[in-house]
Order: structure tokens, then sequence, then C-alpha cells
């Protein structure tokens, strides 16, 4: 387990450099030029050298590279050219709110798709696998802006019962926070459910057309017992690495989901960057996310281990 976990590790280096080089060198396609944009309407020549030479703008692409990469190697991401606040902070601050959305979408997903998942594998051809696939269709057609803004007006509008938009700390308030969190992280569970019930479906079905699982049937054991615990674990694999690759897409930023319910996460942060070419911001978010991944998708291997014998003995 130790050496897998050394070549994971050694792995994930050279994958995180080949991120940063391509996350620097596709910023410089964004059309505009900064320096200019953040002069204003008056573009003073002095001003905008002055901007050039304090963001290392008139140096080549390499020198600024390097200048960004030693940053992040001594744990500075850098200065939001439009905030005026190191990139790190901003993280910091923006970080909780997604990862709080991210946990409660994760938590609907886990609850609708995989219950539904089994349930559609065990009753195949049966009147609840099509409902089962009827739901999962839906998740996967509905857009996810359009859902929030149907949610919206019922739910905010029409009955009253939630807030349209906006965030309360949970440290402020526990119940208007999750007042607030409740549609963004059904909308987005919606979507994640749905591709949780696929995969569920898909894996329950290989396993209990297996062997033991026949042999397990022959010997008198419960249906039940031999769904959650002879076939349940072993199709858990997939599904684990599923839902640490959904999670990690969650951390990166639901983008039109925090637009739609004015969520300051780091979907709006990503967005608010980009228009206003905050180089430093969206290299910062986007190496961040980068990270993420790599260590989520680590987590998933190590887990599927835990969860089966086979692996930990290979």
């Amino acid at each position: 387990m130790l050496r897998f976990l050394a070549r994971r590790l050694a792995l994930a280096v050279p994958t995180l450099i080949l991120a940063s080089m391509i996350i620097f060198a596709l910023q410089q396609l964004l059309p505009g030029d900064v320096a200019t944009a953040l002069t204003g309407e008056e573009r003073d020549p002095q001003v905008i050298a002055f901007i050039r030479e304090k963001y290392h703008l008139d140096e080549p692409l390499p020198v600024r590279y390097a200048y960004w990469a030693g940053g992040v190697l001594r744990g500075d991401l850098g200065e939001s050219i439009r905030l005026q606040k190191p990139v790190s902070e901003l993280i910091v601050e923006k970080l909780p709110v997604t990862l709080e959305l991210a946990c409660l979408a994760m938590l609907v997903a886990l609850a609708i798709g995989v219950p539904m998942g089994v349930l559609s594998a065990v009753k195949r051809g049966q009147a609840a696998d099509t409902i089962a696939n009827g739901v999962a269709l839906w998740g996967l057609s509905v857009p996810n802006f359009w859902l929030g803004i149907l949610l919206i007006l019922l739910f905010s509008v029409e009955l009253g019962w939630l807030p349209a938009s906006g965030y309360v700390s949970p440290f402020e308030s526990l119940s208007e926070n999750l007042a607030a969190m409740v549609m963004p992280a059904f909308v987005l569970g919606n979507a994640i459910a749905a591709v949780m019930m696929r995969h569920t479906r898909a894996a329950m079905l290989g396993v209990l057309g297996s062997d033991y699982v026949r042999t397990a049937r022959a010997k008198g054991v419960s249906p039940l017992r031999v769904t959650l615990r002879h076939a349940l674990p072993n199709a858990a694999i997939p599904i684990i690495t599923l839902g640490a690759l959904e999670f990690g897409q969650l951390l990166s930023g639901a983008v039109l989901t925090e637009q739609v319910f004015s969520v300051p996460g780091f979907g709006k942060l990503m967005v608010d960057a980009v228009f206003n070419r905050d180089f430093a911001t969206v290299q910062g978010v986007v190496i961040c996310t980068a990270a993420t991944y790599i260590a989520l998708n680590l987590a998933a291997d190590l887990l599927s281990a835990v969860v089966n014998p086979k692996l930990r003995r290979a």
C-alpha cells in the first residue's frame, strides 16, 4: 500500500507541473490587455508602463511563468489585480462556501442515486427499473440553470418558503444557511444523482450475475443480505471513483448554479476573474482545483482498496 501511495504521489508532481503550464499558456489567449483594462478610460502611458512592470507583463512568457511558479512553490499565488488582495486570501474566503455546497450536493446525489441504482438493478425489467431509469434520464436532461430558476419561482416567489439567492454563514445562523443552500444543493445533486444511478445500476448488474452471488443465493442467504453484504461492496469501486471525480468537479465551481443563486463561491469568483482579466486569480483557482482533483483521485483509489480486499492483496 505504501509503495502504491508513493508511486501515485510521484506521478502527481509532473501532472501538477504540466497542468500549471497549460493554465498559464491558455491565459494568454484571452482577448484584451490587462494593463490597458486596469487604467480605465484615461489610459495614461505612464500608468500602463507601471502596471506592466509591477506585474511583469513586459517580460517574455517563460519568464512570467517562472515568476508565478516560484511564488506558488513558496505558497504565494500572487495578487488579484482587480481586488488588490492576495489570491490565497480569496481562495480561503470562497473555498468554505463551495465546499459546503459540494458536500450538500453529494449528500443529495448519494441519497438518491445509489439506492435508485441498486433498486433498478435488483428489479431489472420491472416497474421500479423503468421508473428509476426515467428519473435518471430526467436528471441528465434538465439543465441546472433552468431547474434552478423553476425552483426559485416555486419555493421563493410563489410559496415564499426559501430565499431566492444569497448566502448566510452557518456560524451566523445555521437555519438560514441551510435555507439558502438547499435549492442550489438539490440542483447540483439532482444532476449527479442521475449519473450515480446509471453507474450503480451497471455495476450492480455485473456483480449480481457473478458466480459467488449465485452461490450465496443457493445457500439460502436472504436477498437483502446478498445485495448489501455481497454485491454492493464489490460494485462500490466504480461508484467511489465516480463520486470522487464529481466531487472534484463541484469544488472547481458550479458556475451556472452559483450565478443563478448568487452563491459567492469558486464559480462566481472564476467568472468575475475571467471577465476582468484577473489572471492571477484564475491561475490560483485552477491550480488549486487541479491539486484537488489529484488528491481526490488518490483518496478514491485508497478507499477502493479498503472496500475491496482483492485490491489490497494486489
